[in-house]
């Protein structure tokens, strides 16, 4: 039998072949070749914060980066002033205890730090319980760890507890861990502490894992500053907690986030991490912990940015006839695709809007299949380009007779179909 060495190498890698394409790249290759050619794109689809980080925490980066014994090897876990100062932060806003040397890690952002835990804790085949819509890091860092996902419900009731449920009684083997996101993205949901009451009861019961994903904890909009599941007494049992600097103090580039709580997930992280980083650079884990014990007066005025911004977009996309629910926390609005556009489904409706519009979405889809017929729509934009954004697509819709669009999507329906790369 002849054995061809390059046939061989060619084939896909195992754990990429579990990776899906990358339902995001269509839109933004046509987002580019727009902006090549010149047109003005105004770009809702990243939650990329466009905010300059405040000028005291800029300030110290510069500061100890001065000092060249800041430019050695850094601590993975992170220096002791930062984990301390992620403590104090848990204690004033949240009245949970931690403690800085055992139940707290700064991460090369939360993202990181969620991918190298499942890394740390799942073995082949290993069941994990992950919403759906959701972040795709919260699915797919078990699935490159060798998981399996069982996808449940994203609504913080009754239904994500059934899904818990039937996750236990009809997963072989039991689940490992779920995974936990309120405030969420991409949908802006937020749970209740009675909701992670239930949540930390069942999985101590069953002796299942919670990763929780805190990120957008302080871009809350109406007063009620949402809970964190380390709140509910004996959580630290069974749950570890994300959090990040990226959205809260406008660091997303500087890549520094934490997890905190239970003991043993810490430690396993904390050992997966000496394998692979030496920590961020210090000066910037010095000004990030200059940010935490800081005047906290910028995260008011991020969050009042984000305020307006959601209150424009809304208020807005209403009068131009497209019915989107006003999001209590995150950067994000989860909006339905309009009924006449509904059969289009999210990438090629992203794509409508790119292309006669000139505004940028993220299609549903690309948050998992239970996402299909919504677009995430990112406060990325300031108030003027979005009203700029609104007028453009008032007219899109005005100028939409919705028996052209349904010919429009039988007549692609009938057409081969090829797969996004």
């Amino acid at each position: 039998m002849h054995w061809d060495v390059n046939e061989a190498m060619e084939q896909e890698f195992h754990r990429i072949k579990r990776l899906p394409p990358y339902v995001f790249a269509e839109v933004n290759r046509m987002k580019d070749q727009a902006r090549a050619a010149g047109e003005d794109i105004i770009d809702f689809g990243m939650g990329n914060p466009d905010q300059p980080t405040p000028r005291h925490i800029v300030e110290k980066v510069c500061e100890v980066a001065a000092d060249p014994r800041a430019h050695r090897y850094s601590a993975s876990r992170g220096i002791p002033g930062l984990r301390k100062a992620l403590a104090h932060y848990y204690a004033r806003r949240f009245d949970v205890a931690l403690d800085p040397e055992t139940e707290v890690i700064a991460t090369l952002g939360s993202k990181e730090g969620l991918a190298n835990l499942a890394s740390a804790i799942t073995s082949p085949g290993d069941v994990v319980l992950a919403p759906n819509p959701s972040y795709p890091i919260h699915a797919f860092g078990f699935i490159i760890a060798g998981g399996a996902v069982r996808h449940i419900p994203a609504m913080p009731d009754d239904s994500f507890l059934e899904a818990l449920d039937q996750g236990v009684r009809h997963s072989v083997p039991k689940p490992l861990a779920v995974i936990v996101n309120y405030p969420s993205n991409p949908t802006a949901l937020v749970a209740s502490l009675d909701f992670y009451r239930e949540v930390v009861a069942f999985c101590r019961r069953h002796e299942i894992w919670i990763l929780s994903d805190l990120a957008y904890a302080e871009i809350y909009f109406d007063g009620n500053p949402p809970p964190s599941m380390l709140q509910v007494p004996g959580a630290k049992d069974v749950c570890v907690e994300f959090t990040s600097m990226s959205k809260t103090y406008s660091m997303p580039g500087w890549r520094i986030g934490f997890a905190a709580g239970n003991k043993r997930l810490i430690s396993a992280l904390t050992r997966i991490k000496s394998y692979l980083d030496y920590g961020a650079f210090t000066p910037i884990q010095v000004a990030a912990t200059a940010a935490l014990n800081g005047p906290q007066d910028c995260v008011e005025d991020v969050r009042r940015i984000y305020r307006e911004r959601r209150d424009v977009l809304i208020e807005g996309l209403h009068q131009a006839g497209w019915e989107v629910p006003s999001p209590a926390a995150t950067m994000f609005a989860w909006a339905p695709i309009p009924p006449a556009f509904a059969a289009l489904g999210s990438v090629e409706f992203s794509k409508r809007l790119l292309c006669e519009a000139k505004v940028a979405v993220a299609p549903g889809i690309g948050f998992g299949e239970h996402g299909e017929g919504h677009v995430r729509i990112a406060l990325v934009e300031n108030k003027h380009r979005t009203r700029q954004a609104l007028r453009s697509l008032k007219a899109f819709f005005g100028g939409q007779d919705p028996r052209e669009v349904e010919r429009e999507v039988e007549r692609s329906l009938s057409q081969p179909r090829t797969v996004a790369s």
